[in-house]
């Protein structure tokens, strides 16, 4: 009965309150089973926190759970001002320090922590930011993308908490506003996109690191998208006039990029130069279609019209933008196609004007989504399309067999470019919202309908899936789930489209198509927040770590910089030289505390690094060192040991190791906590 009546209500577009009545599981993935195939003995901070995915694709499977890996790697925690998230594992000089935050990928931040069921990090993330950690070095989406996370976990308070500070951001990039074309313009460098045609033109091509400032797709379209979710704050905040005024700015920038920065001849957004010198003049367009024309589409700035549709056709020809490994950053035909103008000590660097980026890949994806999902004129993009997009898009995370995401790649080989230290694991785009959003279809909204519309092919297209399964996936203080079978037998529920909300079937349609139901908005969990004290960001202030052996200074802040992270080709941590000696990391606090449990990361490559085979954590008092803690068996190696002890007051703490043999270890973090809340 259940199934015949949601069958029916498929059919109507809403879903059955009776089919509440059907009881399943929680669970029909083997979460235990997957955390620790895929992230090994750091399985447990993964799998009460983090949604599951699996498909009869295993290759998008294996970059979903690598992606959570990524966003676990670049979590860094400040100690009392929280976690931020950074871009790069390695520091880099143009970061934000000491901290090492960039604002330029806040967006895609927020995104994929939105979809996490600890909140703290992207709230910690997004109050550091609106703290002054958003130094605008970068143009940047992040009050959009904040209000997208209120769409999934319908916090008001959360999302309402920084509005005087995002208003007043807003109103900073006056200094970027022509009032006189009532658009922004911005280098493009410091739109995170170096060497683009705007950029390398203005300099009669011979450079484009700097230079070029133009009226862009992309810092128009953010500053749209920006306008636009700080009027649904203020409606939310009951500021009516201030909800009118930002609706005002976000509609006139929508009228201006549709009547300036739309290019009739080439059928595409393209940027108007705001410099004027002997190369190129001001309010002439560039001579060539980039990617980033497609970004007004992430917003749905673009009104759905054939003659705004067509535009995509530049994105699937081979002659244009469509690379046989990716998405060209310009067009094949531009004269500085893949022209290599900047290398740091021989090796490329960072160049637009051609090579795959994740970060322009993962916002055109999300334009597509849009397009796909609510346009009527789709122009010559299907679902197949999209798919194969997002598979090309997950292949570039391969280096052989092995997961590590780089900054770009050649639109033909898909081979990195760049290729630098720095590069390994980079997060400066997304993947897990692609997935949510587009593959699997939740469609987050501001009112209280789930809506889900998979952007799956039909049967029988090349780019089809024949199940797949999304659960533990938050949203408005639930946890759903969402699965498609085509023919029943993957998970014996009977073949279609399902969902489930807290554990109970709740929607179901024979195929693939838009589902939509109310749900009832719970308070979302509240954030459990425990301040590590040994964090150091600093060297020379407290804490003040020392050591046995190794005393260079970079090393012992390694241990206590707040970043955690196993992957081989970053190390990260203090080593011991391997002597097979005992040994010991000592931390100054500088002031006494309460201090009652520690958390201790060793990384171990089953080479040279093992971790301990013995530990004991020891506190200074009354002149001599207290053994207050000892694990019973060995710490683990590329995960987590957590030790407790009775409360007591210290200044000073020191971990002891006992070698395994003769390998050095590597004490990757060190963490010191009162009693946990």
């Amino acid at each position: 009965m259940a199934i015949l009546l949601a069958a029916a209500v498929s059919l109507a577009g809403t879903a059955a309150p009776a089919l509440a009545q059907s009881s399943l599981a929680q669970s029909s993935l083997d979460r235990e089973q997957i955390a620790r195939k895929h992230f090994g003995n750091d399985a447990a901070w993964y799998r009460d926190r983090i949604p599951f995915f699996e498909s009869s694709d295993p290759k998008l499977d294996a970059v979903w759970y690598y992606r959570w890996g990524l966003f676990r790697a670049h979590q860094r925690d400040l100690g009392a001002e929280g976690y931020v998230t950074t871009e790069f594992l390695d520091d880099v000089s143009w970061q934000r320090q000491p901290y090492a935050s960039l604002n330029d990928a806040s967006g895609f931040h927020i995104a994929e922590g939105r979809w996490l069921n600890d909140r703290r990090f992207t709230d910690d993330y997004i109050a550091f930011m609106y703290a002054g950690g958003n130094d605008r070095h970068f143009t940047d989406h992040m009050a959009d993308s904040v209000w997208g996370r209120y769409l999934v976990d319908g916090d008001r308070d959360a999302v309402l908490r920084h509005l005087s500070v995002m208003r007043h951001v807003y109103r900073l990039w006056d200094e970027k506003y022509d009032f006189a074309k009532r658009l922004y313009f911005v280098e493009p460098l410091l739109d995170a996109t170096e060497y683009t045609v705007s950029s390398i033109d203005a300099s009669g091509g011979q450079d484009g690191f700097r230079g070029g400032d133009s009226f862009r797709p992309s810092v128009n379209s953010y500053m749209f998208a920006n306008a636009r979710a700080l009027a649904n704050m203020a409606r939310l905040a009951g500021d009516a006039v201030m909800a009118r005024e930002y609706d005002a700015r976000a509609e006139d920038i929508r009228e201006r990029v549709l009547a300036d920065l739309w290019s009739s001849s080439l059928g595409h957004f393209v940027d108007r130069y705001q410099v004027d010198n002997e190369h190129v003049k001001y309010w002439q367009p560039i001579r060539a279609r980039e990617l980033v024309g497609y970004l007004p589409w992430m917003f749905d700035l673009v009104p759905d019209e054939a003659r705004y549709a067509g535009a995509w056709a530049h994105l699937l020809d081979p002659k244009v933008l469509a690379g046989q490994a990716g998405m060209r950053t310009v067009e094949a035909s531009y004269e500085h196609y893949m022209r290599q103008y900047r290398y740091l000590d021989g090796a490329p660097e960072c160049q637009w004007n051609g090579p795959v980026w994740p970060y322009q890949t993962t916002q055109v994806l999300t334009a597509m989504a849009n397009l796909l999902d609510h346009y009527k004129g789709t122009g010559p993009v299907t679902r197949g399309d999209y798919m194969r997009l997002l598979r090309q898009y997950a292949a570039l995370h391969y280096q052989g067999d092995r997961l590590d995401l780089e900054e770009d790649y050649h639109p033909e080989t898909g081979k990195p470019i760049v290729g630098l230290d720095r590069s390994h694991h980079y997060f400066h785009s997304g993947f897990v919202d692609l997935v949510l959003t587009g593959l699997v279809g939740i469609r987050p909204r501001a009112d209280d309908l789930l809506e889900v519309n998979p952007l799956l092919p039909a049967a029988g297209d090349a780019q089809a899936l024949r199940w797949f399964r999304a659960e533990n996936v938050p949203y408005r203080g639930h946890r759903i789930a969402v699965t498609w079978d085509a023919d029943g037998r993957r998970y014996g529920r009977g073949a279609g489209l399902s969902i489930e909300v807290d554990g109970r079937e709740v929607a179901r349609r024979a195929d693939l198509g838009r589902l939509s139901l109310p749900v009832a908005r719970r308070a979302p969990p509240a954030i459990a927040r425990e301040v590590n004290q040994a964090v150091q960001l600093v060297r020379g202030q407290f804490p003040k770590p020392s050591a046995s052996s190794n005393q260079e200074p970079a090393k012992l802040q390694d241990a206590v910089d707040g970043r955690v992270w196993f992957y081989p080709e970053l190390p990260n941590g203090w080593d011991s030289p391997g002597a097979g000696k005992p040994e010991w990391f000592a931390i100054d606090l500088g002031r006494p505390m309460p201090l009652a449990q520690a958390e201790l990361a060793f990384f171990a490559d089953a080479r040279r690094f093992a971790a301990p085979r013995g530990v004991e954590i020891e506190i200074w008092r009354d002149g001599q060192w207290h053994s207050v803690a000892k694990p019973a068996g060995a710490p683990l190696a590329n995960g987590i040991t957590r030790l407790d002890w009775p409360t007591v007051a210290t200044d000073r703490v020191r971990l002891r190791m006992i070698p395994a043999g003769k390998q050095a270890i590597r004490l990757v973090e060190f963490k010191l906590f009162a009693a946990r809340p």
